[in-house]
């Protein structure tokens, strides 16, 4: 067996001298080319002879090897992006030198330290927790009030208010006692907590009031008649409200109210006044709710013939959707009552509009407003005596329906110091609850201390009413500023003959000052215009039949300074009525003439 034998042969041709190189070795040209070809042919007949060798002895397959050509980062050259110029005619930048020519200059100017600017604080005023003020006046009157606060806890504090206000009457011209006294007593209890904030309120009140409204008459034809006109009346309360901060319940509100009186008359209100909050996208959704309860007697009627029984129930839901921007808020709501009148066994139900927009029209220089606005009003024998206290306790108790009150009007501030406000509306009322005098009761073998004309009776009369009010508040500084207002109703009634008792026009005029620092005042100047008022025939002396009577418009000016010794402690001096004009304010009954009233005031921590 033969071992087949691999043999090589290379040959580098780089390695054949070039023909200038042979030329530099001396060698002739013909003779290069001769060696060149004799070299030429001897390395043919080696080659074939190599090939020949191979294919006789060595019977092998014949491999390429391909290896394809990878480049690397070192056979790559940078071509620099600023060339090197080698021209003749570049030239060179000059150097450029700067100098400041600068010259002394004199100066005398020495510049003060910096001092900072006093600002004059403002003295802080010290609040205190409590205080009492004791004054006393003609008409033998005494003020006397006393209000404590006390800090339970940081969150909790508590609280009373007592106030007492009497005089012994003696008005010019009255044949009766003419004193009164209204005496109460408040307490409340506060918590504020981070999600909601309670109040719990409870309170007493006892007043006195005469009838001494007794015509003249009377005693012409009875000299030696003996008439008590005493009524006292005795009230109390509890109640409270609760708001929450992050709830769709927002507030509440519930009051328990008792009233009896001298003549055994009674009287119990409940109401409740839910509030919820729905917040949405672009509006709110709310919904308040009123619930009223009211049950009350009199032990007679005015002609003492029959008691008189009261009892009404009703619940109202007012859901409202409101929207509000930077210029524009609209509010449209409707408020549905169900009235349940149970001595009567009757149940009503009503609607009432609850329209309310604003617009402002010129920043705070003009605001448009206006709206439609009604509801269901419970009359109670506790706020009608505090109209006026003269009542008899002979009433008839009904609620009055707001049907609708339409209103527009413009707001706003013509400067920083000077606000105004223009207002138009036109209402319907149904069952407006009217004062009217009492006739003397003829009837009535012995009479009551009111049943001498000297009282006043409750009607009642659908009415349609035009108001028109304006109102202007100028703040000259913080030492001085002025208010008027004025309104102006026009009355239309269905069944009686004048809404009674009801003045066309109201004004008022008010001003508060500061004259020193220790020395302030205030003035208001009050103007009601005539009313009118029925007086039934029971003068014998006069055989006409019952008419009516104007009561004049009166004017009531008051005035009052303070003067504060020390922060603790500080005096006062009170006018009323200082025109001394002994007006009716109801029909035979005079007012007090001039009344002054001088005390101190004195601020204290327990």
């Amino acid at each position: 067996m033969f071992k087949t034998l691999k043999a090589g042969f290379s040959l580098n041709i780089q390695n054949i001298p070039s023909q200038p190189s042979l030329q530099r070795a001396g060698m002739t040209s013909p003779f290069a080319a001769g060696l060149r070809g004799v070299f030429f042919l001897f390395t043919l007949i080696v080659v074939g002879f190599s090939a020949n060798s191979q294919e006789k002895e060595l019977d092998t397959e014949v491999v390429n090897v391909v290896k394809p050509y990878t480049p690397t980062i070192s056979d790559a050259f940078k071509v620099k992006e600023t060339p090197s110029l080698n021209d003749s005619i570049s030239t060179t930048k000059k150097e450029v030198k700067y100098s400041i020519f600068s010259v002394p200059v004199a100066s005398t100017f020495t510049p003060a330290k910096g001092k900072a600017t006093n600002v004059e604080k403002a003295k802080p005023i010290k609040l205190y927790d409590n205080y009492a003020t004791l004054g006393f006046g003609n008409y033998t009157s005494i003020l006397g009030e006393l209000y404590s606060n006390f800090q339970i806890s940081r969150t909790d504090n508590a609280g009373f208010f007592f106030r007492h206000n009497s005089s012994q009457g003696d008005i010019k011209g009255v044949n009766l006692e003419n004193k009164y006294y209204d005496t109460s007593l408040d307490a409340n209890y506060t918590s504020r907590q981070r999600d909601a904030t309670y109040r719990l309120d409870a309170g007493v009140e006892h007043q006195l009031y005469n009838w001494y409204g007794v015509p003249d008459f009377i005693f012409v034809q009875e000299p030696n008649v003996s008439i008590d006109p005493q009524q006292t009346y005795i009230s109390g309360y509890v109640g409270g409200n609760i708001a929450f901060e992050d709830l769709f319940f927002e507030r509440g509100t519930v009051n328990i109210r008792y009233l009896g009186d001298a003549f055994s008359s009674s009287e119990f209100n409940a109401t409740l006044k839910p509030e919820f909050s729905f917040p949405l996208e672009t509006v709110t959704f709310k919904i308040d709710g009123d619930i009223d309860y009211l049950s009350g007697s009199f032990d007679k009627n005015y002609a003492n013939t029959s008691d008189i029984k009261y009892s009404y129930l009703n619940a109202g839901l007012a859901p409202s959707i409101t929207f509000v921007n930077e210029d524009l808020s609209i509010s449209l709501g409707v408020a549905g009552y169900v009235s349940l009148d149970s001595e009567n066994s009757k149940t009503n139900f009503s609607l009432y509009p609850k329209l309310n927009a604003s617009y402002r029209l010129m920043d705070e220089t003009v605001i448009l407003y206006g709206g439609v606005e009604g509801g269901l009003q419970q009359n109670t024998y506790y706020n009608l005596k505090e109209e006026n206290p003269f009542i008899s306790p002979t009433l008839y108790i009904l609620p009055t329906k707001n049907l609708y009150e339409g209103f527009a009007g413009i707001k706003g501030k013509l400067s920083n110091s000077v606000g105004y406000n223009v207002r138009a509306s036109y209402g319907k009322d149904e069952n407006r609850a009217l004062f009217q005098a009492n006739a003397i009761n003829n009837l009535s073998p012995e009479l009551e201390g009111y049943q001498y004309g000297n009282s006043f009776n409750v009607v009642y009369d659908d009415i349609n009413t035009l108001a028109f009010f304006g109102e202007l508040n100028v703040e000259v500084s913080d030492k001085f500023s002025i208010g008027i207002n004025a309104n102006y109703y026009n009355y239309s009634t269905d069944f009686q003959n004048e809404a009674w008792n009801l003045p066309e026009l109201k004004a008022s005029v008010f001003s508060n000052f500061n004259i020193t620092e220790k020395l302030y005042g205030g003035a208001s100047l009050f103007y009601v215009g005539e009313r009118k008022d029925l007086v039934y025939n029971n003068n014998p002396f006069n055989t006409s039949f019952d008419s009516e009577v104007t009561l004049d418009g009166y004017v009531d000016a008051n005035l009052h300074f303070g003067y504060r010794f020390t922060d603790r402690l500080s005096v006062f001096v009170k006018g009323s009525n200082l025109f001394g004009d002994n007006y009716e304010k109801w029909m035979n009954y005079p007012v007090q003439g001039i009344q002054g009233l001088a005390g101190a005031t004195y601020k204290f921590d327990w």
